[in-house]
């Protein structure tokens, strides 16, 4: 019997050296550049800014730490950039999984390959192997594993593990060990999701720091069990219903990677509300109504539809990105759920307080049965002129199959990077990542964390 981890690092070993396609090398630069839209504005907030004020980072290391704007241990900037990469939830996400990989993987891998003075072309090849490998966890321990786990915080820890392992130089069998030893090491609770905690957005910098652990581990000769991803003890059992669907997790192998199938997110909120934003834009601009005009709109999803975003009083950023009630009345009263819809004052406003108490959330069992493959809700809007509409909207923009445009990409990134560093070096980094030929580096900001 071919263990799951074995199986992991075969195909993250075949990147080491297999012919990478155009499509697969413009998904890693696409990836990239979300990767820096989502963790610059997150080095502005906590956690990312006392982290780096923090005992972190004291040791000597060439990776860069982007919120402290200094060179620092692997480890620490993994930390503290993968912290960041989470804050503003504007990450990639691999739909199948319901896992965010860009964060953990991403800040690991560009910790690792900065240190080490890696190739570019190494350090792609790392992060399409982190990707396969956490994605395809990720799809064996969904949905139950998110019942009590992070899923990014703790799937991260092996797609971490196994991006650092490529760029550290080991073989299938050093890989293998990495992934093997990363099962002890990734956690992440589900309770700490809640409230003001800070901890969800720490989860990932934890994932890249754990994974390089293991992976320092590995190259050093550590080993682990080859069995304990899927074995009757193993990390499937102890966090999911059973020892995992790993056929599910290797549907493809070998003929997709994962990397070319990344959501782009582009509301700055929890993805299981997308649909229904969507959907609300759709019957906004088909018909023309504000947000005075509605009298009540329900929202029918699939469980974490209802389980996790049917939070109608949010008090807090953390809470209201998480709130269906609150994205939705943002939308319609400030235009989009962007960075400004949990500044203070928006989280105060009167009119987005008011239409809250008009939204409700319904789980629909047939929405629930195709979860979580399928991202779908069923909008129900009631004016107060008694008109009404519904809408249903079988996927969510941004979604594989329902791809945002290169141009919308770019869009996204000039958006939430403009603030902080010049144009110049926004078009630099930009070029960098899609043009050149070195590693994305250190930046010069126009302002201070």
């Amino acid at each position: 019997m071919t263990r799951a981890i074995d199986r992991l690092a075969d195909l993250a070993a075949n990147w080491i050296d297999a012919p990478v396609t155009a499509e697969v090398r413009d998904a890693v630069h696409c990836a990239t550049l979300d990767w820096f839209a989502t963790t610059l504005p997150g080095t502005m907030q906590r956690p990312a800014t006392l982290l780096a004020a923090s005992g972190l980072g004291r040791s000597g290391g060439k990776a860069w730490c982007y919120t402290g704007e200094r060179r620092i241990d692997p480890r620490s900037a993994a930390f503290i950039n993968g912290s960041a990469s989470h804050t503003v939830e504007f990450d990639d996400i691999f739909r199948d999984g319901g896992y965010h990989p860009g964060s953990p993987t991403l800040a690991a891998a560009l910790a690792v390959a900065q240190d080490l003075e890696a190739s570019r072309d190494a350090f792609d090849r790392a992060v399409i192997g982190g990707y396969e490998v956490g994605c395809r966890v990720a799809m064996a321990l969904q949905p139950s594993h998110y019942v009590n786990w992070h899923i990014t915080g703790t799937v991260g820890t092996f797609g971490s593990a196994a991006a650092a392992a490529m760029l550290l130089g080991c073989d299938r069998a050093g890989i293998a060990n990495a992934i093997a030893i990363a099962t002890s090491f990734a956690g992440g609770v589900q309770q700490n999701l809640q409230g003001e905690s800070m901890v969800k957005a720490m989860h990932p910098g934890h994932a890249a720091d754990a994974g390089i652990l293991a992976a320092y581990a590995a190259a050093a000769g550590a080993t682990g069990a080859r069995d304990s991803l899927d074995g009757p003890r193993g990390y499937a059992a102890a966090t999911s219903d059973g020892t995992g669907n790993w056929g599910a997790a290797f549907d493809g192998a070998g003929e997709w990677t994962p990397i070319t199938r990344m959501t782009v997110k582009i509301h700055g909120c929890c993805g299981h509300i997308f649909p229904s934003l969507d959907a609300l834009d759709i019957l906004r601009r088909t018909h023309g109504f504000g947000p005075g005009d509605i009298e009540a709109i329900r929202i029918e999803g699939y469980g974490p539809t209802k389980d996790i975003c049917d939070r109608p009083d949010p008090q807090v950023a953390q809470e209201a990105r998480f709130s269906a009630q609150y994205c939705l009345s943002a939308q319609m009263v400030l235009g989009g759920v962007r960075l400004a819809a949990f500044e203070p004052e928006a989280l105060r406003n009167p009119d987005i307080r008011a239409l809250m108490a008009r939204i409700t959330v319904d789980r629909a069992e047939d929405l629930a049965a195709e979860y979580p493959r399928k991202r779908m809700a069923r909008l129900h809007v009631t004016l107060k002129d008694g008109r009404s509409w519904t809408h249903f909207q079988p996927s969510r923009r941004g979604d594989p199959d329902n791809p945002i445009s290169r141009t919308d990409l770019e869009a996204k990134y000039e958006e939430l990077v403009a603030p902080i560093l010049t144009a110049s070096e926004l078009e630099r980094l930009r070029k960098t990542i899609f043009d050149g030929t070195d590693l994305p580096d250190a930046v010069t900001r126009r302002v201070k964390a």
